[in-house]
């Protein structure tokens, strides 16, 4: 981490980002006056800017504010080591904006005047971006890149299994798991059931006992199956141009496999290098997946969170409490990280077929009224207090260790157990 001496500033500036070109306020230290213009979001625009403001502050800290706390623009400032990145949420933003500026009105040089003026008078109130270790940055953007490669094979596949309903339906049985190699390579091979119809037994035996298609009798059935099955359709026109998407989606869906397993083994080998991976390898059910993701949630930086309370809020687990007169609502977290939240919530719904008191809490809630969403949720809420605590200290989680505790408390969750 820098060591920071904020009393250094020489340039304070404002940016509100966009694709290609920033608009910018800035104020000199010791100036009043506030200077606007724009820069070009290419790597050289960038560069004389920046160094511009070094030489202009007299080799001072350079501090830029602005709506934003990933993406092309902060990825282009962290190579200075002068420049000081606050990232302010545009929530905060969106907040101040209309408290100065009712009319709703947007404008860019409008938009970075608010940004400086944000960060002028309210300094204290974000915090300065310390950007992790490259290993955690790195980690934390293979596992979101490998989730949309999941997701993409998971929207592919159900456009394939709608498409196949439409002509070729037998295939869901005899292919197996669509997003498996064993679908892709048979529909690949046969996209229809008049091709594989007209396939020797003795190439579609040879197929599944390649791909571990079952025993003999198995296979002899499928092959009587296959024998005997009725085509939904006889028309050319729909057999001939499913068939042609049957295939394209197979080699997509193939490619995607292929890129998953590479992410997955750098994933693999980032998280088993890290200091703290006996900390997230040890939870239940976090696996080779998960376990990743929990640890670029907290990152390493035993500073960053004070109490575990600012990591449920942060990953969006905590839920947000408004108060107004008598009234009193809980709603739903919806400002927080969207990926850090899902891996939190997915880690919890897991680790309900691993640890029995994780099922147990589980159920205590579905008692309580609570429906399974909102269960989850309360699940993942307690486990960030756990995790937290392991974290913070440097153990791996014990589940005898946390019996113990409930035991010893004669908490009421052991009712559920």
């Amino acid at each position: 981490m820098k060591p920071i001496d904020e009393g250094g500033i020489g340039v304070w500036v404002g940016l509100d980002w966009a694709d290609e070109e920033h608009a910018y306020a800035l104020r000199m230290s010791g100036s009043s006056e506030i200077e606007t213009g724009e820069v070009k979001q290419t790597p050289e625009a960038l560069a004389s800017w920046i160094n511009e403001l070094r030489q202009r502050s007299g080799g001072g800290w350079v501090a830029i504010a602005v709506e934003q706390s990933r993406g092309a623009l902060l990825y282009a400032l962290m190579d200075y080591d002068f420049v000081l990145i606050y990232p302010i949420n545009p929530k905060s933003l969106s907040s101040y904006r209309k408290a100065f500026y009712p009319s709703g009105s947007k404008d860019d040089p409008r938009d970075a005047d608010l940004v400086l003026d944000f960060l002028l008078k309210h300094r204290e109130r974000i915090r300065l971006w310390q950007p992790q270790s490259p290993e955690v940055r790195c980690l934390r953007l293979l596992c979101e890149q490998r989730r949309k490669l999941v997701d993409l094979r998971a929207e592919l596949t159900n456009q394939w299994t709608a498409n196949l309903k439409n002509y070729f339906p037998q295939a869901l049985k005899w292919a197996g798991p669509l997003k498996g190699n064993k679908a892709c390579d048979f529909l690949n091979r046969w996209p229809s059931l008049q091709i594989l119809q007209r396939a020797r037994p003795s190439t579609i035996r040879r197929f599944f006992k390649s791909h571990r298609g079952g025993g003999s009798e198995q296979l002899q059935l499928q092959l009587e199956e296959i024998k005997q099955a009725r085509a939904l359709t006889g028309d050319t026109a729909i057999v001939t141009a499913c068939s042609l998407l049957t295939q394209s989606l197979a080699g997509q869906i193939l490619q995607l496999n292929d890129s998953i397993q590479r992410f997955d083994a750098k994933i693999e080998e980032l998280f088993n290098h890290h200091p703290d991976h006996f900390i997230f390898s040890s939870l239940p059910g976090s696996g080779k997946a998960l376990g990743p993701r929990l640890l670029t949630t907290f990152g390493e930086d035993r500073d960053r969170f004070e109490c575990a309370g600012e990591v449920q809020t942060v990953s969006g687990i905590a839920p947000l409490l408004r108060t107004s007169g008598k009234s009193r609502i809980v709603s739903y977290r919806w400002a927080c990280p969207k990926f850090v939240r899902q891996g939190v919530h997915e880690f919890a719904a897991l680790s309900r077929h691993w640890c029995p008191w994780a099922q147990a809490y589980y159920q205590m809630q579905i008692s309580q009224g609570k429906d399974h969403h909102v269960a989850v949720r309360s699940l993942a809420f307690k486990w960030l207090r756990i995790i937290y605590r392991c974290w913070k200290n440097r153990v791996p989680y014990d589940d005898a260790i946390y019996m113990d505790s409930l035991k010893a408390n004669n908490a009421p969750l052991l009712a559920f157990l």
